[in-house]
């Protein structure tokens, strides 16, 4: 077996600023805890510094004109045309290097891709990457440069079948928009109901068109849905899916918003069935891509991603410092002294509630695709 990390702390130092939610660091709190938990200098394990892309890599995703706005705003300009392009907004700021690190970030998720395609590579996990909002010409969602979308354009050029999952808080629709004609593309997100939550979209009835008919699955899911609903669309809907469609590659999206603490998502999940799902998802294909994404409580997502390359690598991660005075704890890892998250359930009318909703869109689902 042969796993690559990617990690930069010159790109996980990159602001935002103060006030904007999405915090690069997370990466770093995640390779650290990584380093402390023993999961991360393993023989078989490579850490790579994110390579910047080619710019006809980007052209896989995105349209000349917009790269060249980026470009122009990464060098700290200010422009009225910006705007048309995203650019400009409270959840798209124009960022002086914002093109360099989007470039770095991409080239890590295209990099991984390809050492997965043609080398011995059977994981390779990017937490500074996921920005499956990014259109072909406009930023959005915090995500200027698709590196999902990339990374896929590329393995399907080498002809391969590929299954894109992603369990972050919000909707993928930079990437399903990408590839809702296509058959050789397997697209499934599990996210909060587009009804309550950007980016507005991700109903159960878009499936896909002409070719790509049936091979576009969403399943939205209504505010505090906790584990337990999560797992029962993930082991009726998802992994039949999955496993029927039998990937050469799988592509994870792993973004960690969708737990009981995010501050910018109504889902009720623990660490507990994000490990689960990450736990079949290794069992499903022998060549596994995983994102970050979303996750906007840094420490908590930051113990995720650690949990899932853990995981991924068929490790158990075990804390170094354990009974030592001073231990390195921070946020909820020192609430519940440990990695693992404790257990959190709905009940009552509200449990119902949820219940009898997710109920519909199983049903839709398990006829739609005949599970």
């Amino acid at each position: 077996m042969h796993s690559i990390f990617y990690y930069s702390h010159e790109l996980a130092r990159y602001d935002f600023g103060p006030d904007h939610p999405f915090k690069p660091e997370r990466a770093q709190k995640a390779f650290e805890l990584c380093h402390r938990y023993g999961v991360m200098d393993l023989q078989h394990m490579t850490v790579k510094s994110p390579p910047s892309l080619a710019h006809e890599k980007l052209l896989l995703a995105h349209s000349e004109d917009y790269l060249e706005t980026l470009r122009r705003v990464g060098q700290g300009e200010i422009f009225k045309e910006m705007l048309s392009f995203g650019i400009g907004t409270e959840d798209n700021p124009p960022l002086k290097g914002i093109y360099d690190w989007s470039r770095k970030c991409a080239g890590a998720t295209w990099e991984g891709m390809v050492e997965l395609l043609e080398k011995d590579t059977d994981i390779a996990f990017n937490p500074l990457g996921g920005f499956h909002h990014a259109l072909p010409s406009r930023a959005s969602g915090f995500c200027y440069i698709n590196d999902i979308v990339i990374a896929i354009k590329e393995a399907l050029n080498h002809n391969v079948k590929i299954t894109y999952i992603d369990i972050d808080a919000h909707h993928a629709d930079a990437v399903q928009t990408a590839f809702y004609h296509e058959d050789r593309v397997q697209f499934i997100s599990i996210h909060e109901s587009g009804k309550y939550i950007y980016p507005y979209s991700g109903a159960v009835q878009e499936s896909g068109e002409g070719n790509g008919e049936g091979f576009t699955v969403n399943i939205p899911l209504p505010p505090k849905a906790d584990d337990e609903v999560y797992l029962e669309v993930f082991h009726r809907i998802v992994l039949p899916l999955i496993k029927g469609f039998r990937p050469e590659v799988l592509v994870a999206q792993l973004g960690a918003d969708s737990l009981v603490s995010d501050p910018l998502t109504d889902l009720m999940l623990t660490n507990n069935s994000y490990t689960e799902v990450i736990r079949e998802l290794k069992g499903l294909c022998g060549k596994i891509l995983a994102t970050g994404g979303g996750g906007y409580d840094i420490y908590r997502t930051a113990r995720c991603w650690t949990l899932a390359w853990a995981i991924l690598n068929d490790v158990e991660p075990k804390d170094e410092f354990a009974g030592l005075v001073g231990g390195m704890m921070f946020g909820p890892e020192m609430e519940v002294s440990s990695l693992h998250d404790r257990p959190y359930t709905v009940s009552g009318p509200e449990k119902d509630k949820i219940r009898q909703e997710v109920g519909k869109t199983i049903k839709f689902l398990v006829k739609r695709h005949h599970l």
